[in-house]
């Protein structure tokens, strides 16, 4: 059984950093590329940033460039989400995801984890 857990999520100032983990289980976890995406209240569920399986190559959106960095460690099953200068709008809920395919698709994702609040006030 398959199982992401994130954790790290939690109310800052804008500004402020947080890092987000998410350990896996049930999964060759070094064969997945690895995806964290993000879903504020009223909206869609939107890609943030991802990793390839192997060589860590990464991939994030342009509104989180410099301010965000996703990297893994395969020896601990986890990939993280280092987020720093944290504005207003990063405030969601931010979901990881694992799947065989590098891509900034969701529907590429196989598996999800539960989700973690993110919230920067302003």
């Amino acid at each position: 059984q398959v199982q992401l857990v994130e954790s790290g999520g939690g109310l800052v100032q804008a500004g402020g950093s947080l890092r987000l983990s998410c350990s896996a289980s049930g999964l060759t976890f070094s064969n997945y590329a690895m995806g964290w995406f993000r879903q504020a209240p009223g909206k869609e569920r939107v890609f943030v940033a991802a990793i390839t399986a192997s060589d860590g190559s990464t991939i994030c959106i342009d509104s989180v460039k410099g301010r965000f960095t996703i990297s893994r460690d395969n020896a601990k099953n986890t990939v993280y989400l280092q987020m720093n200068s944290l504005k207003p709008e990063d405030t969601a809920v931010y979901y990881c995801a694992a799947g065989r395919v590098y891509s900034a698709l969701a529907r590429t994702y196989e598996y999800w984890g539960q989700g973690t609040q993110v919230t920067a006030s302003s």
